[in-house]
């Protein structure tokens, strides 16, 4: 089996955020329910995972990643956090939860017989420099979910991860939207979904002294963590140019009303709702904007 896509000249790009991307699993479920399918996708921190399951052509998983998820009473929570298994429980979330009979089970063949290219970011915490890996790095579902949980590892909340014999953080250390991979690819045209409205400008990190204190052995992150705004805030104005120039679309939530860390389900629920209410909308304009 060899799984097609109809979109070839443009990168899909997922933004990260944590919980915010309870309202992006809407937006991508109304992509995969149009067959509006990339074939080039890139992500960082959560959008590692909707990347995964927008490549396993998962409508139910993507909901469950960032809803559902909550209820599961080994998700998380300060009480993990302080035994050092962290706020959210990543390895019981990325690489337990993932097989047929646990609580997010993921199409693994359907994935890897998805042509698409996928790139997923993840901050070596002693080089200081993310690391995209790519569909060649991944053999079986340990590989990948191991790789996503690298790129979800957010600082302080949740222990590193260690594969390939480094250690990783959150991808979003080195800025949080994969534009500067996909360039790098060679693409031109972007279809960028974002997690924080229009206008939204990041601010320097706060409590640098807690920074400072926890990775006092890793300057490389310090560093990161204290450049992460400019960054950040530089990436978005390139791609509000490309999308003045036509060669992007961005896709802003219209009203974010969780954090990162929200586990209430119910906000939860309705931060998706309003994210598949608009997608249900917009549509037609992401169709214009691909040609399709």
């Amino acid at each position: 089996m060899n799984i097609i896509n109809n979109i070839k000249d443009t990168a899909l790009i997922f933004e990260g955020g944590g919980m915010r991307a309870s309202y992006t699993a809407g937006i991508l479920n109304n992509l995969l329910e149009n067959e509006i399918y990339f074939d080039y996708v890139a992500g960082i921190s959560a959008g590692s995972s909707h990347s995964v399951n927008y490549m396993s052509r998962d409508i139910i998983r993507a909901k469950r990643s960032f809803v559902d998820i909550v209820l599961d009473p080994d998700f998380g929570g300060w009480k993990s956090f302080f035994k050092g298994e962290g706020f959210f429980r990543s390895k019981y979330i990325y690489e337990e939860s993932c097989f047929p009979d646990a609580a997010l089970p993921l199409d693994f063949g359907t994935f890897m017989a998805n042509s698409a290219q996928l790139r997923i970011g993840a901050f070596d915490r002693d080089s200081g420099k993310i690391r995209y890996f790519a569909k060649k790095d991944i053999h079986e579902i340990s590989d990948l979910m191991k790789i996503v949980r690298a790129s979800s590892s957010l600082p302080i909340l949740m222990p590193e991860t260690y594969y390939d014999g480094h250690h990783y953080l959150d991808g979003g250390l080195a800025g949080g939207i994969a534009l500067d991979i996909a360039k790098k690819d060679g693409f031109k045209k972007f279809f960028v979904v974002l997690t924080r409205e229009k206008g939204y400008s990041k601010e320097p990190v706060k409590y640098t002294g807690v920074i400072k204190a926890h990775y006092r052995k890793y300057p490389l992150v310090v560093e990161a963590l204290m450049n992460r705004h400019i960054v950040y805030n530089q990436t978005l104005e390139e791609l509000k140019q490309l999308a003045s120039d036509g060669k992007a679309f961005l896709v802003y939530p219209e009203v974010m009303s969780v954090s990162n860390r929200e586990i209430n389900y119910d906000k939860l629920a309705e931060s998706y709702r309003l994210g598949y209410e608009q997608g249900k909308r917009d549509v037609p304009k992401w169709k214009e904007f691909l040609g399709i």
